[in-house]
């Protein structure tokens, strides 16, 4: 007869400890394939436990297939067949941390700064939107978004970016990459996408995940190069006319035709403007959409609350034209805003209210002041006469070309020993050779005042240290 001990159960119940100490003795092969197990009544009176406890444990064994029945003869153990006899082993917990927290000054990331967020307002907009008793906000909002946000984004581009759309025309997603996402579905596999050389790496990570050709368009002083796009067999164009990045390049009016004039060539062709950072041109007004001048509907304009706000607040948007809206509600109607309905009416209220103009103005001249202190910090270093300063007006990054005897990637790695971030021009081109060398690429919206000094000092040492042979 079968004999267990029932001390030191801990969480278990009687049945449960049962089931375990059969069960056991089934895997470890004490309990062979066939072997017979006391009657319910003879086993609880053995363990002096019982029959139910007996019969639960008896039926959790037979409803995972260790145990089976036969009518009047019992119940008998099933052949269960391992692969091993040692549980795999739990794996350790990855340790994730805020890549940047590594580092003394980081040049690379744009984050937001925790004092520059308007949370007064916004916790005051989201007590009145959770207040309100909408029953909307339980409700599954529209694929577009809920309309309220997309009537204050279409007031807030007419008046701002000069760009008259209707609300129903407007998008929202959580972050352009998943916006990205449902245009490459609405395009299909098959279509192929231009994108600029240098720029934004992740960009191409994006397409080429989804399966899409990638192909890359080289760059001169005006943007994208017409005459190789022409050739490159591309449907779709991605760019950013308005701030390019890195480069800062802002694609002059006479190029900006040039482009809608090869888009208007094919039925297929479309250009998808990322307008990014196009808030934060530090001289003069914002250069206009280049959806703006779209008089054929072959722009999607696209652009995100992630660096207004804040990077963790994935709120998104593209304007499709009305040629490709109704496409994308007969064939992608069936998606869910991917943006709470908590949010996005937040959202409608700070940017009605007129809070998100006046969030805009204070940025903006918040980061003129931080690149002039930087700016200041260079040029009282000992890197003033080393460098020469590129496209400081054109949003929250700017060029240094630096003399200095390391490769890019050395100085790069450098600066990193060193407890610095940086990221030369070469990285952000498809054949890093091609790049023009020794051009440093800083973004300071998210550099702490305090450490600029020290952190261009720290520069200046990287800079000075003689390329190893």
């Amino acid at each position: 007869m079968l004999t267990y001990s029932f001390v030191d159960l801990g969480s278990d119940s009687l049945y449960e400890h049962l089931y375990k100490c059969i069960k056991n003795d089934i895997m470890n092969g004490k309990l062979k394939f066939g072997d017979k197990l006391p009657s319910k009544r003879s086993f609880a009176k053995n363990l002096d436990i019982s029959t139910i406890t007996v019969e639960n444990a008896y039926a959790q064994l037979m409803a995972e297939g260790y145990i089976y029945s036969l009518p009047k003869k019992g119940y008998f153990v099933s052949e269960v067949k391992t692969f091993s006899k040692e549980k795999p082993k739990r794996p350790e917990q990855r340790q994730e941390t805020a890549e940047e927290l590594s580092f003394f000054a980081d040049f690379i990331s744009n984050r937001t700064s925790h004092d520059n967020f308007p949370f007064s307002i916004w916790a005051k907009l989201t007590r009145e939107v959770l207040s309100g008793e909408d029953s909307t906000l339980l409700l599954p909002p529209p694929a577009g978004g809920i309309i309220e946000l997309r009537k204050a984004i279409a007031d807030h581009l007419y008046q701002f970016r000069g760009i008259g759309v209707s609300p129903e025309q407007i998008i929202i997603g959580a972050g352009t990459e998943y916006l990205y996402g449902l245009l490459i579905q609405l395009f299909g596999n098959s279509a192929v996408y231009a994108i600029e050389d240098p720029g934004y790496e992740k960009i191409a990570k994006i397409y080429m995940s989804h399966g899409v050709k990638v192909c890359y368009i080289p760059m001169d002083e005006s943007g994208i190069r017409p005459e190789v796009l022409e050739t490159s067999g591309a449907d779709i164009l991605h760019l950013s006319p308005s701030h390019h990045y890195p480069t800062g390049t802002v694609t002059p009016i006479s190029r900006r035709y040039e482009l809608l004039g090869w888009a208007s060539k094919s039925e297929n062709r479309y250009i998808i403007e990322d307008d990014y950072d196009s808030e934060f041109r530090l001289l003069g007004k914002p250069i206009p959409a280049l959806q703006s001048i779209d008089v054929m509907d072959k722009v999607i304009y696209m652009n995100t609350f992630s660096k207004s706000l804040s990077s963790t607040i994935r709120i998104s948007y593209m304007v499709l034209p009305e040629k490709l809206l109704e496409r994308f509600y007969e064939k992608l109607g069936f998606y869910s805003c991917t943006v709470s309905n908590f949010e996005q009416l937040t959202l409608a209220k700070f940017i009605s209210g007129g809070h998100f103009e006046k969030h805009i103005n204070r940025m903006r001249n918040f980061y003129r002041n931080q690149r002039d202190i930087l700016l200041e910090s260079i040029r009282n270093s000992s890197l003033s006469d080393k460098i020469q300063i590129k496209e400081e007006n054109s949003g929250l990054h700017f060029l240094m070309e630096i003399d200095t005897d390391l490769s890019d990637e050395t100085l790069e790695a450098v600066a990193e020993r060193k407890g610095l971030r940086i990221s030369c021009l070469s990285r952000y081109y498809h054949e890093p050779k091609q790049a023009k060398q020794h051009v440093i690429v800083l973004n300071y919206s998210g550099i702490d005042r305090e450490k600029m000094a020290e952190a261009i000092d720290i520069l200046s040492q990287c800079v000075n240290k003689k390329a190893e042979n």
